[in-house]
C-alpha cells in the first residue's frame, strides 16, 4: 500500500489542497494574539487582582518536590514551563524546594520564599507561578514576601482554557470553572468594606444606615454564586442538546471512537491522519479544547465517527473536571477509546496513569452500570523515539500500537486494529435482496462489509458482515449459503 492509499477515506472532497483548513485558520488567529510587553503585574494596585484576566509576561517557577526521583521533579517543572509558555509568558528561572510536604504558610517555607524574592528582583520577573494548588492563605503570604503577583498551577490552566475556548459551551464551562476557583479566593484588601455606614455604634448615619451592612466581598460572592447558578443552567441545557446528538448517532448505528490522551500527545494529528480533516494542530499544551467530531469511512465501507477531546494533564483541576463533565461524557458513550501516548516524553507511563485516573473519575460519575469502553493504546511520535525507549514501552504496554501521525509509520496496523475493535460485535450472515430493494444493498455497503456477491434472476445473494443492529433489520432477507 502506498502512502497515498490510506485505509481511511474522508467524506469531504480534499481536492482543494491549497485552500487553508479550519485548523490552519484557527492557528493563525491564535498566533496573532500575542501578549503585550510592558504591562506590569506587580502588586501596586491589588484591589482587582482576582477579577481581571491574567497577564503573564516574565515569570519565575517554583515547585515543591515531595516524592519521586529528581528526574521526575525536573519533568514536572518542564511541564509547568510549557504551560506558562502556552499562556503567553516568558520563563526566566525555576527553583525546586525539597520538602516532605508543602509549607502551610508560604508553600515553600520562609527561607526559600526570601530566596525567591531575590530571584524575582534579579531577573525582573513580575509573576511567580507555583506548581500546585495554593490555598488563599498561601497565596496571600507568598505575595507579601515576593512583592509580585503569585498564581498557582490551577489558575494557569484555567487561563489557558479561557484563551482557547471558542464554542458557546466551552466558554460557559471555562467561566464556571474560573468562578468556582475564584470564590474562596476573593479578598477585600480593606477597601469599600461596607455598603452601609454601619459598624459605627451610635453614629449619625441616619435611619436605614445603621448595622454592619453588606461588605463588598460579600456582594461579590453573592453575584458570583448567582452567575454560577445561571451558567450551570445553561450548561445543563447544552448538555441536553449534546445528549440528543449522541442518541441520534447511536440510533444510526454509526460506531463512535473517542480519542483521549495526555495534552500535546498528538491526538489531533492522529485524527487528521485518520480522517483527512483539518482540525487545529499546534505544538502546545491544551491546543484542543472544544471537542471535534469527524466522520470517516473504513476500508470495508463502514462509517465511523471520531471525536477529538481535550487533553488531560497531571493534577487536572477539579473545577475543570466538573465543568467539562458534559464534554467528557463522550468518553462513557464511546464504542472504542483510542488512548494516545506521547512516546517521546521522559515518563510516558506517568502520563498513562494520569489519563486513566481522570477517565476512571468520569466513568464512575456516569454511574449507570455500563462497562467501560474498550481501550486501544496508541504510542505516537515513534519517529523521534530511540529503540531502547520503544522496547521498554512495548514491554510495559502490551498490545499497544506504535505509530507516527507525522510520517505515517504504523498507521496501517492501527487502521486494522480499529476495524477489528469496531467490528467485534458484528454478525456474519447470508442475505437475499430482491432487485427492487436497492436501498437495502446500499445500506449494507455503507454500514457493513460485503464478503461475497452472487446475482440471480430475482435479486442479489450476498455474504455480509454487519453490525448487530443492522442484522436485526436484515432478518427478513436472511437465508442460507445455497
Amino acid at each position: 500500500m502506498t502512502d497515498q492509499e490510506l485505509t481511511f477515506v474522508p467524506d469531504a472532497d480534499l481536492s482543494a489542497a491549497s485552500a487553508p483548513t479550519t485548523g490552519e485558520l484557527q492557528l493563525d488567529d491564535r498566533a496573532s494574539l500575542q501578549r503585550v510587553a510592558g504591562l506590569s503585574t506587580e502588586l501596586t494596585d491589588v484591589t482587582e487582582v482576582e477579577y481581571r484576566q491574567l497577564r503573564l509576561e516574565r515569570v519565575v517557577l517554583v515547585g515543591v518536590w515531595t516524592s519521586g526521583t529528581v528526574a521526575q521533579a525536573h519533568a514536572n517543572m518542564a511541564e509547568l514551563a510549557a504551560l506558562a509558555e502556552t499562556a503567553g509568558s516568558q520563563v526566566l528561572d525555576a527553583i525546586i524546594q525539597r520538602r516532605s510536604s508543602p509549607d502551610a504558610a508560604t508553600y515553600i517555607g520562609s527561607g526559600k520564599a526570601d530566596e525567591l524574592r531575590e530571584i524575582v528582583v534579579a531577573t525582573g520577573a513580575d509573576t511567580v507561578i507555583a506548581d500546585g494548588e495554593l490555598t488563599p492563605a498561601q497565596l496571600t503570604a507568598l505575595e507579601k514576601v515576593v512583592k509580585v503577583k503569585v498564581i498557582d498551577r490551577t489558575a494557569l490552566i484555567l487561563d489557558i482554557f479561557a484563551q482557547h475556548a471558542t464554542s458557546r459551551e466551552g466558554k460557559a464551562q471555562v467561566s464556571l470553572a474560573q468562578m468556582e476557583y475564584m470564590l474562596p479566593r476573593l479578598r477585600g484588601w480593606g477597601q469599600s468594606m461596607s455598603r452601609q455606614a454601619g459598624g459605627r455604634a451610635g453614629s449619625n448615619g441616619g435611619v436605614g444606615l445603621r448595622g454592619p451592612g453588606e461588605t463588598k466581598i460579600e456582594t461579590d460572592r453573592r453575584r458570583i454564586r448567582e452567575r454560577m447558578a445561571k451558567l450551570r443552567r445553561e450548561i445543563r441545557e447544552m448538555k441536553t442538546a449534546r445528549t440528543v446528538k449522541r442518541l441520534e448517532r447511536h440510533r444510526s448505528g454509526v460506531p463512535t471512537i473517542t480519542v483521549v490522551g495526555y495534552t500535546n500527545a498528538g491526538k489531533s494529528s492522529l485524527v487528521n491522519a485518520m480522517t483527512g480533516s483539518g482540525v487545529l494542530v499546534q505544538d502546545a499544551l491544551f491546543a484542543t479544547l472544544d471537542p471535534t467530531t469527524r466522520r470517516a469511512r473504513l476500508d470495508d465501507g463502514r462509517e465511523v465517527v471520531f471525536t477529538d477531546t481535550v487533553g488531560f494533564v497531571r493534577h487536572l483541576p477539579t473545577q475543570l473536571v466538573e465543568a467539562f463533565r458534559s464534554t467528557l461524557e463522550e468518553v462513557a458513550d464511546a464504542d472504542l477509546l483510542i488512548h494516545v501516548v506521547d512516546g517521546s516524553e521522559a515518563f510516558p507511563l506517568d502520563q498513562v496513569a494520569a489519563v486513566r485516573t481522570v477517565l476512571g473519575e468520569v466513568l464512575d460519575e456516569a454511574g449507570d452500570g455500563r462497562p467501560p469502553p474498550p481501550e486501544l493504546l496508541v504510542v505516537n511520535k515513534v519517529d523521534v523515539m530511540d529503540d531502547l525507549a520503544r522496547a521498554e514501552l512495548a514491554a510495559a504496554l502490551p498490545g499497544a500500537v506504535f505509530v507516527s501521525a507525522h510520517t505515517g509509520v504504523g498507521l496501517d496496523e492501527l487502521f486494522e486494529r480499529v476495524r477489528t475493535e469496531v467490528g467485534r460485535h458484528d454478525v456474519e450472515m447470508f442475505v437475499d435482496v430482491p432487485f427492487d430493494r436497492g436501498a437495502v444493498v446500499s445500506r449494507i455497503h455503507a454500514d457493513g462489509e460485503v464478503l461475497s456477491t452472487e446475482h440471480h434472476g430475482a435479486g442479489t445473494k450476498m455474504r455480509v458482515r454487519v453490525p448487530a443492529a443492522l442484522a436485526g433489520e436484515l432478518a427478513e432477507f436472511s437465508g442460507d449459503a445455497r
